[in-house]
């Protein structure tokens, strides 16, 4: 057995901790590029907190997902305010981009010299400038990953600038911070965050360290998720959601993610979609053939039992089998309102497409074995 685990280099967790952000950033530089979502004013608590704390700061707002251009723009903003670090305060657009502008901010060249498939994929030489991940929503797991998900619109293709350069001197997890969410939001991201715990789990790269974060964070977001998108003021379930997500993102950037999320990258290239939707749409799916596909290829591999496991922590029913576990993932997507991935744009005809791209993700690596050309076919009849 041989496995390494990275992450931020610190994480501090629990309601109201996103104001001790100001203090180490007082610590780290004079000037934060502030990174946002859509809506900058949702920011000013932070900005007031830094300010108090003697520090400047400068607004950058990323509406939607963020692109090659964004960084760009960003790293290019930075460097005219005069920032020396960057404060990511918001969802996982907001935090992969703060990443790559704070990674842009201090390396030379390009970005496209720095990004996979679409890039150069050179490393990273030069460390960021001090980066600092305050998530806004429960889903991404972004702050303690070493990837920043970029889209590049000319290409069609979300792809990652990826390096253990890129991880985060500090998350602050702040559950309160989650508690306005609007209930689609609540159910995208969060079952973004399910699949990031059942990717790693059932992974070719998994080891005991991640199985552990896995089971405690599926354990939570089986009890938490349906209640957090129906009452969102429920800060437990605010909370156990908070976790789940984190320790998503903690088990992704250790032991990798799987199909889902193979597809989800020329998906999310090619569709105007919400990440955490098409993860959603496509998990069940994902779980039944490579379940099907394990007890026709592999009769002796660990996977259904992994799957049954999976099952009795969402569940709460020990005696729950793996298809009872897929069953209630396709209930839960009904329930939360989960849209089919026709409601996209998605065809029949761009079926053959999109599984040649998927297979040729990197996330696809990870998956528990590797899937045949009409196993793909089949995982986007089920989703569409």
């Amino acid at each position: 057995m041989r496995f390494e685990f990275a992450t931020a280099g610190r994480i501090v967790f629990g309601r109201g901790c996103a104001r001790e952000a100001a203090t180490l950033a007082q610590s780290l530089g004079r000037h934060a590029l502030i990174v946002t979502g859509a809506h900058p004013e949702r920011a000013q608590p932070l900005q007031q907190w830094l300010q108090a704390a003697g520090v400047q700061t400068t607004c950058f707002p990323v509406a939607g997902e963020p692109t090659v251009e964004h960084v760009r723009q960003g790293a290019a903003l930075a460097r005219q305010a005069g920032a020396d670090l960057v404060l990511s305060f918001g969802g996982g657009s907001a935090l992969d981009a703060g990443k790559a502008i704070a990674a842009m901010m201090t390396n030379t060249g390009e970005l496209l010299d720095y990004l996979e498939v679409i890039g150069r994929g050179q490393p990273l030489t030069t460390p960021p400038a001090p980066f600092l991940a305050i998530p806004t929503t429960a889903g991404t797991g972004t702050e303690v990953t070493r990837n920043a998900v970029l889209a590049s619109p000319a290409h069609r293709v979300k792809v990652s600038l990826r390096s253990p350069l890129l991880l985060a001197r500090a998350a602050f997890v702040d559950p309160e911070l989650t508690r306005n969410l609007p209930p689609a939001l609540t159910a995208t991201t969060g079952m973004d965050a399910l699949t990031q715990l059942i990717e790693p789990y059932v992974s070719c790269r998994a080891n005991p360290l991640v199985d552990a974060l896995c089971e405690e964070g599926l354990k939570r977001a089986g009890r938490a998720l349906r209640r957090a998108f129906a009452h969102g003021a429920d800060l437990d379930a605010r909370e156990d959601m908070a976790l789940a997500s984190l320790f998503s993102g903690l088990a992704l950037a250790n032991a990798g993610l799987g199909a889902v999320h193979g597809f989800a990258a020329p998906l999310g290239g090619s569709f105007t979609a919400p990440h955490g939707a098409v993860c959603a749409a496509l998990l069940a799916p994902v779980m039944r053939v490579n379940l099907q596909a394990a007890d026709a290829r592999v009769p002796h591999s660990p996977l259904r039992e992994r799957y049954q496991r999976i099952a009795r922590l969402l569940t709460q029913n020990p005696a729950a089998s793996a298809e009872d576990g897929i069953r209630w993932v396709a209930d839960l997507c009904r329930d939360l309102g989960i849209p089919p991935l026709r409601a996209y744009g998605v065809a029949p005809a761009h079926f053959t497409e999109l599984a040649q791209k998927a297979a040729q993700a990197s996330s696809m690596k990870a998956n528990p074995l590797p899937l045949t050309h009409a196993e793909l076919l089949t995982i986007l009849e089920a989703a569409w």
